[in-house]
């Protein structure tokens, strides 16, 4: 199945002016012209609006990575909290008694 040829045009024609008449021809054509045109304009306007990407302003970057930093340190101090009182609750082994 290829694209449109001008075999399929010419039928597409002679069935719109056997269901239509002459007289509506035109109106019906203006009217799928002005439709195209819209759904043109339209697809034109969503690739412009994603082509749009939103601009990072200059200290965003920054507040960013200062916050990565804090959040890095926050959760390193956890861990070595976590660690140093692993430690605390583990009892010292007696090195006085022998290994059973």
């Amino acid at each position: 199945m290829g694209a449109f040829g001008p075999i399929h045009i010419i039928l597409i024609v002679i069935v719109a002016l056997l269901l239509f008449g002459p007289s509506k021809l035109p109106e019906l054509g203006k009217a799928f012209g002005k439709t195209l045109r819209e759904f043109k304009n339209g697809t034109k306007d969503i690739m412009n609006d994603n082509d749009e990407t939103p601009q990072v302003q200059p200290g965003t970057r920054k507040e960013i990575r200062s916050e990565k930093a804090n959040v890095q340190e926050a959760q390193f101090r956890e861990v070595s909290e976590v660690s140093t009182e692993e430690k605390v609750e583990k009892k010292p082994q007696d090195s006085r008694r022998l290994p059973d």
